[in-house]
């Protein structure tokens, strides 16, 4: 369902899973220099919500997930990974307890298989888990990776109007592509470990009990060097376009990964996140769809760790 915030003045809609909410409000550039001011805030109203109750909440999501929830604090945010007996991520989501019920919000579109498979694991587990479509999710910028607050729907227009001014998702984009954070499902695939997204830290809780996937992660992380590496590609800026999602990534004519999420930085230019090969040189320049691209790295190659070296 389309946001209602694409009423807002030069609201433009955006494309893609990102199509109900706005792309931009007139002028990306400004709009990103605003969200690096610290001002404003960006509609996430199309991630699907859910919502978990229940006395047994956070032991259960403690026991299924990557991450810490064991004592979690009412009002701490935290992101979170379920992994596949291999160590695959599957599903990602970040969220709140308010202590009563844990409530969190994921990719469009992948809200509904999260709760099947959660329903899955409930067993005898005194847990409540559903969709909910009263709330919304909104970004403000701040320190890191900024904020996220979860608004009823039935007043997002007020938000707004508090909150402004409003930025559209390329804005939102080509922020966070700089800051190397990898969005599930567009800058990964369906054999991404963590370790090689940089979600170690982030998502993946190194000191707590056993979970599913847990010995590769732990494995890659004790012994470095994971499959492949998130890069940050800064673009040729030569031709007036980015590439699609999924254009391959090569060197010397050999593909050796993929890119996924690109946006244009108001300072950097066109810049990309690329999933690729752990042995491609790190000061080889790359390839993608016929547009040469320098890297810069996010992931290294031989431990694993997110790294943001200094410019």
């Amino acid at each position: 369902m389309p946001s209602p915030l694409l009423a807002l003045p030069g609201a433009v809609a955006g494309d893609g899973v990102d199509a109900p909410v706005a792309a931009h409000y007139g002028s990306f550039n400004t709009e990103q220099r605003s969200l690096v001011a610290g001002e404003g805030f960006v509609d996430l109203s199309h991630r699907d919500v859910l919502r978990i109750a229940g006395p047994d909440r956070l032991s259960w999501l403690h026991s299924l997930t990557t991450q810490y929830f064991d004592g979690l604090a009412p009002g701490a945010w935290t992101q979170a990974l379920i992994l596949s007996p291999q160590g695959h991520v599957e599903h990602a989501f970040a969220g709140v307890d308010d202590g009563e019920s844990f409530t969190a919000h994921t990719e469009p579109g992948a809200g509904a298989a999260l709760v099947e498979w959660l329903e899955r694991m409930k067993f005898m587990t005194r847990v409540e888990v559903s969709l909910v479509d009263d709330l919304a999710a909104m970004w403000r910028p701040g320190e890191g990776s900024g904020r996220y607050d979860l608004v009823p729907r039935d007043r997002l227009e007020a938000y707004a109007h508090a909150a402004g001014p409003a930025a559209g998702m390329w804005a939102f984009e080509a922020l966070r592509i700089e800051r190397g954070e990898p969005r599930f499902g567009l800058d990964t695939d369906h054999r991404t470990i963590p370790n090689e997204v940089g979600w170690i830290g982030a998502a993946v809780h190194l000191d707590k009990g056993c979970y599913r996937g847990q010995e590769t992660v732990a494995r890659v992380h004790t012994l470095g060097r994971p499959p492949r590496r998130l890069v940050l590609l800064h673009l040729d800026g030569s031709e007036n376009r980015l590439p699609p999602a999924g254009s391959p990534v090569s060197l010397d004519g050999r593909d050796l990964g993929f890119v996924g999420s690109s946006a244009r930085h108001h300072e950097l230019g066109p810049i990309a996140l690329a999933l690729v090969k752990r042995n491609v040189p790190v000061e080889a320049t790359l390839s993608v769809d016929g547009m040469p691209a320098a890297q810069e790295v996010v992931v290294d190659p031989e431990v694993g760790l997110h790294v943001r070296p200094l410019r």
